[in-house]
């Protein structure tokens, strides 16, 4: 058995759990590995060097070298693979011992296991990390849930592995029990959509603007230095330049054109459906990587129907500005969307969510991370009760000096047949909310006229219903 006590635990010594290990011994943090696949425990002592660090290849060394009351993080897929860590543990954890679950996992798993470990004697917090290995390794965004007692134990940890924006850490205590998870998981929702109007961006200034890969890099770095800046935009300007070893062609032209997904978009939209929040564009995010997947599908579709492309040449330089003023657009609106649902749920599930202090630990580290989410959160901390950011003065604003290049952007790809789903979302979105009159008056007389469901009127208070004409 071990004679040293380290001071954290973790299970899982894949990727971002080693290089999560490697920050925290950076920070002055022993930390003690378990891993069942011998060769991660190996390549962890092969990188420990002066860190205070030691991988164990079994639970009963691993749990033996940790502190009392132990703190233990699990950075292991998320779904069974947790129930299963968890349950294997279980009898050799002691009464006050913390499990700390890192990954990716559904909230509703997250409110499960803290209830039930509660009642057994054991703490149990989920956190969201953001920031892929790099992240990992030199700073991520974390969003952690729990009591906030027991965030009291490892907050001084988290705080100096964290990301930090101007000296402050890009984490803080969330909420009670999933709250760290819900938030991860609509991050997770907005990366989907901010990924997807991206790529929207880049197919039409492919095939409408021309534009080869070169000049897509020097323009997305451009963009990267304006009000664009952000991580998902820098690597995409990394990307257009990177050279495919295997042909000499640019990497990103041999890639095939189908994306996967884990699910937590997917949830995002699954659980705002529920909520009754819309959140177009991650909706259409989500699809779209579906009907990437259908390949076959969308192959003997083009053979059925004639290509329509636009005819027309377009002025160049003004169709990237509005290219840039439609991204910018609908970025805004995409993040407003995912503002909006948190907004909801920490009503609905009690989590009390600061939407500054969201937006706050957004701004470095993760995937999210944009120079307008300093705007985001300066908006949430002038109006804490900010039900949506689209009704915040400065947001108003902008939007409507964006608005003219997204229409134009949106009227370009429909008449040359790009599909812009997302970009469209957003754009509905924008004007549906900005209507103060929608014509669902005709869909209450409808379902009354079908269904007897009764509908409200204009002039009175009170349900209502009609025999129409047919009945």
């Amino acid at each position: 058995m071990a004679e040293k006590q380290y001071d954290y635990g973790m299970i899982g010594l894949g990727t971002m759990g080693r290089n999560l290990v490697l920050n925290m011994g950076d920070h002055g943090f022993s930390v003690a590995g378990f891993d069942k696949d011998a060769s991660k425990v190996q390549a962890m002592n092969q990188e420990a060097e002066h860190r205070s660090i030691q991988g164990f290849n079994t639970s009963a060394e691993f749990l033996s070298a940790l502190k009392t009351p132990r703190v233990i993080l699990m950075l292991v897929p998320a779904g069974p693979i947790v129930d299963s860590v968890i349950g294997d543990l279980k009898p050799l954890l002691s009464a006050g011992d913390l499990l700390v679950d890192c990954g990716n996992s559904h909230f509703t798993d997250t409110d499960r296991r803290s209830e039930q470990l509660e009642k057994e004697g054991l703490h149990f917090m989920g956190i969201g990390v953001s920031g892929g290995e790099s992240g990992a390794r030199y700073g991520p965004s974390i969003m952690p849930g729990g009591t906030r007692e027991v965030y009291g134990r490892v907050a001084p940890m988290l705080e100096a592995v964290a990301a930090k924006v101007n000296g402050e850490p890009c984490v803080s205590w969330l909420g009670p029990k999933s709250a760290g998870h819900y938030v991860k998981m609509v991050h997770n929702g907005i990366e989907y959509g901010l990924m997807q109007l991206i790529s929207e961006s880049y197919h039409l200034l492919k095939e409408t603007g021309g534009l080869n890969n070169d000049e897509l890099h020097t323009l997305f770095t451009r963009w990267n230095a304006g009000a664009l800046q952000s991580f998902l935009i820098g690597i995409t300007a990394d990307i257009f330049a990177q050279q495919d070893e295997l042909t000499g062609n640019r990497l990103l032209d041999m890639i095939r054109a189908s994306a996967r997904q884990k699910g937590t978009g997917m949830w995002t939209s699954q659980d705002a459906f529920s909520l009754h929040v819309p959140i177009p564009t991650i909706d259409m995010a989500v699809a779209q990587r579906d009907l990437s997947a259908m390949a076959e599908e969308r192959s003997a579709a083009r053979k059925l129907y004639p290509e329509n492309r636009y005819a027309g040449a377009v002025d160049k330089p003004l169709f990237v500005n509005q290219v840039e003023q439609a991204l910018h657009f609908s970025m805004l609106v995409t993040y407003a969307q995912g503002m909006s649902l948190l907004g909801h749920a920490s009503s609905a599930y009690k989590y009390e969510l600061d939407l500054a202090r969201v937006a706050g630990l957004w701004r470095g580290g993760c995937i999210i991370r944009a120079a307008l989410l300093e705007d985001i959160r300066v908006a949430f901390t002038r109006n804490p009760a900010l039900s949506s950011l689209l009704l915040d003065e400065s947001f108003a604003t902008t939007l409507t000096g964006l608005l003219n290049g997204m229409r134009q952007t949106v009227t370009t790809a429909v008449a040359a047949g790009i599909p812009v789903p997302a970009m469209m979302a957003c754009l509905a979105y924008y004007e549906s909310f900005c209507r103060e009159w929608l014509p669902a008056n005709l869909i209450q007389a409808q379902r009354d006229y079908f269904g007897a469901h009764t509908y409200e009127r204009t002039d009175r208070e009170g349900v209502f219903h009609t025999h129409w004409l047919s009945e």
